[in-house]
């Protein structure tokens, strides 16, 4: 591992449906109960993305079930961000708007820069292609930052 594992992880992105649903499943399909993951959206505008569902289920990853949250939601039902070590934003909406909840607070707030696969490809197979391509960039930045999955396959 590059840096200490946290305890706490929440990623964020601009809607919490594709890029942030996908990095909390991954996270926890790969590092198990090593850490609290929870994943946030600078709006709540849409659901889960049934492409970001599809391509995580070819590597075990359940995300049918994830229901999607903005930073106000979280707020109101309780959650408080100080309680996270570590949030990653994954799009430069959710880096300021985690930022600026967080400047009182000692909370690591990195940016991982990764593609947005929504407006890309016009046909079935070209987007599912964009999104796998999110989907191991995700891979990646984990596996570079927390080290290699600490869970079994059958996990």
């Amino acid at each position: 591992m590059t840096q200490d594992f946290p305890s706490s992880v929440l990623f964020c992105c601009d809607h919490n449906a594709i890029r942030s649903p996908m990095a909390e499943g991954l996270m926890k399909k790969f590092y198990g109960h090593s850490a609290y993951v929870q994943s946030v959206g600078v709006h709540n505008d849409l659901e889960i993305d049934g492409f970001a569902i599809a391509v995580c289920a070819e590597m075990g990853v359940e995300l049918e079930s994830h229901r999607s949250r903005s930073f106000d939601e979280m707020e109101q039902w309780g959650d408080d961000l100080s309680g996270f070590d570590l949030i990653i934003a994954l799009s430069p909406a959710s880096l300021r708007r985690a930022q600026e909840l967080t400047r009182h607070f000692h909370v690591e707030v990195e940016h991982w820069q990764i593609l947005d696969p929504s407006g890309i490809g016009n046909t079935r197979e070209a987007k599912l292609d964009a999104y796998r391509q999110t989907r191991d960039m995700l891979v990646k930045r984990m596996q570079d930052r927390f080290g290699p999955p600490t869970e079994t396959e059958d996990a």
